[in-house]
């Protein structure tokens, strides 16, 4: 596997790294400028009350407003560029991350990859639109402001030393006793989730088959375990939390008592007890707010690491050369395949081929490869051995987006998505050919139809869960795969939800296939559907068991050849 795309997510930071130097450097003169206050009371307490000087007292607040509308507005604009970094990261990122994800959830065992991939980007970005990584940035500065107290009295420093330090070893603390507790959480509130999408997408057979008391008691189940697990999370951090701020808070209190018996005993003055201990609730602040918020830094660590983990196993496609259209002429010679995640091959030494203006019925037993056939010849899954020439070239020889074109594919089960009918047909095209999606819909037989809807080809679908009848979706969807005028049409199963007049449909769109010189490609079991191949393949436990014309298979193979001889004439009739 190519090292590349391990340091993505680095590369992608270090080209942002001008916008964190700026920050950076920004975060310096807020933080000097926040040596206003205590300056401004070791002055006022040492010098005017001292002497009464009402002009030096106005001269000092102005200088002071001064410098801190100008903290005021360095602080709002190293706020603007974090944020601006993180919409820079993500933006950058989602196209890489999103087909990432159309192209692992091809992978049976990587389901859920794609929402934890974009969670996992949207971590990252919320992380960076958060005031706790501007506290990080001020993290460097806490050693300083407890040195700038030791030059008021050594004791101070000492006692503002052993507070950070105590605050330093609870945030460790922290980390530790908490990164387990939040990551269960998590796991467990997307195991939920991923649970109530499953039992929304079968709400019909859940309602149908009574399961929903059952389905919502297993739900409720891990919801309430999820629960469980967030609010043990959370007591934990915020018990972590609560002892920071109590304890900034006592030591603060602390330095004002410690100051204060120091200036009876004539060691400091007033001022300096004061901004002594403004120093330090300044410098303990940023850690305070990092404790306080450390799910969120928790969550884009591990964000970090998992979207690291997932582009890697992920690379991005290799640009290829654009190839003409080819000619409608497949070849398969000696195909192995595993599917992705298996052990063993589902499909082996397959060779057949197909030439143009004719079309191939793969039929076999359930379980038999058909689907996995599918799927290789359209390139979703890599041969293991052996080789798929369309044109003569093999499918990695194309982009996946141009071998898209140029094969339409029918799946057996249907999705539409949420657009008109026109953009599902045009493949989600923000500007759809109208031309072309008419005559892809006319191919389909599915321009009359379309027309029936409420608003035409500009009735909104909401994706699977619109009005269509299930032979709606799949003419809809059929003419959706003969959009652009592929070479190779693969059908999967494509009269499962058809009747009779959606059948010939069917037909007469393989017909009008075959006319033009392209070639298609029937998964069935039914004879109605193999009413207009010219060829066989029968495919039994993953081989090519025959291959020929379609009456010879059928005589060869079939006992009840005759009986189904005569179904395909009266489909065809």
């Amino acid at each position: 596997m190519s090292a590349a795309p391990r340091h993505e997510l680095r590369t992608v930071r270090n080209q942002g790294m001008t916008f964190l130097a700026l920050a950076f450097l920004f975060s310096i003169f807020v933080n000097l400028l926040m040596l206003t206050g205590p300056l401004f009371m070791l002055q006022v307490y040492d010098r005017v009350l001292g002497s009464r000087a009402v002009e030096t007292l106005t001269a000092l607040f102005l200088l002071v407003a001064l410098l801190y509308s100008l903290m005021a507005m360095l602080d709002f604009a190293r706020g603007r560029i974090v944020a601006r970094f993180g919409a820079r990261f993500q933006s950058q990122l989602d196209e890489r991350v999103f087909d990432a994800t159309l192209r692992r959830a091809l992978y049976p065992q990587a389901r859920s990859a794609p929402a934890t991939a974009l969670r996992d980007l949207e971590s990252i970005q919320n992380l960076c639109a958060s005031p706790v990584l501007l506290a990080v940035m001020d993290i460097p500065w806490t050693p300083v402001f407890l040195a700038a107290i030791f030059l008021f009295h050594p004791l101070l420093g000492w006692l503002a030393v052993t507070g950070g330090g105590l605050l330093i070893i609870i945030a460790l603390l922290n980390q530790a006793m908490t990164h387990r507790k939040v990551a269960a959480a998590q796991s467990a509130s997307a195991r939920a989730n991923a649970f109530s999408e499953h039992a929304r997408q079968a709400a019909e057979v859940v309602r149908s088959q009574g399961m929903q008391k059952d389905v919502t008691l297993r739900w409720l189940n891990q919801r309430s375990d999820a629960l469980r697990q967030t609010v043990a999370a959370s007591d934990w951090t915020g018990s972590f939390t609560s002892l920071t701020k109590s304890l900034r808070l006592f030591l603060q209190s602390a330095m004002l008592a410690l100051g204060a018996w120091l200036v009876l005993q004539n060691e400091m003055t007033p001022g300096a007890m004061i901004a002594g201990s403004i120093l330090l609730g300044r410098a303990l602040a940023p850690v305070e707010q990092a404790v306080g918020q450390w799910g969120m830094i928790e969550r884009a660590r591990a964000a970090w690491v998992s979207l690291n983990r997932f582009l890697d196993q992920t690379p991005p496609e290799i640009p290829r050369t654009k190839l003409p259209v080819p000619a409608a002429r497949l070849e398969a010679k000696s195909l192995t395949v595993v599917p992705p995640g298996a052990a063993t091959p589902t499909l082996r030494n397959v060779t057949m081929s197909l030439e143009p203006g004719r079309a191939l019925g793969v039929i076999g037993k359930s379980g038999s490869g058909k689907t996995t056939l599918a799927k290789a010849l359209l390139g979703l899954w890599r041969p293991t051995a052996g080789e798929i020439r369309l044109g003569g070239a093999t499918l990695d020889q194309y982009d996946s987006t141009d071998l898209g074109r140029h094969i339409g594919y029918l799946p057996q089960q249907v999705t539409l998505f949420n657009g008109s009918v026109a953009e599902n047909i045009a493949r989600m095209s923000a500007n759809p050919d109208a031309q072309a999606v008419v005559e892809a819909a006319k191919k389909a037989n599915a321009h009359e139809l379309i027309l029936t809807l409420e608003k035409g080809y500009d009735t909104f679908l909401e994706g699977n869960d619109s009005q269509l009848s299930g032979g709606q979706k799949q003419r809809i969807a059929l003419a959706r795969a003969l959009y652009g005028d592929p070479v190779l049409l693969i059908l999967d199963e494509p009269n499962s939800a058809l009747d009779a007049e959606g059948t010939e449909a069917l037909n007469a769109a393989v017909r009008g296939l075959k006319a033009a010189g392209k070639s298609a490609i029937i998964m069935t079991h039914r004879p109605q559907a193999i009413s207009e191949c010219d060829d066989l393949a029968v495919v039994e436990k993953g081989q090519l068991v025959k291959f020929g014309s379609r009456d010879e298979v059928l005589s060869s193979m079939v006992q009840n050849a005759g009986a189904i001889k005569r179904n395909i004439s009266q489909a065809a009739n």
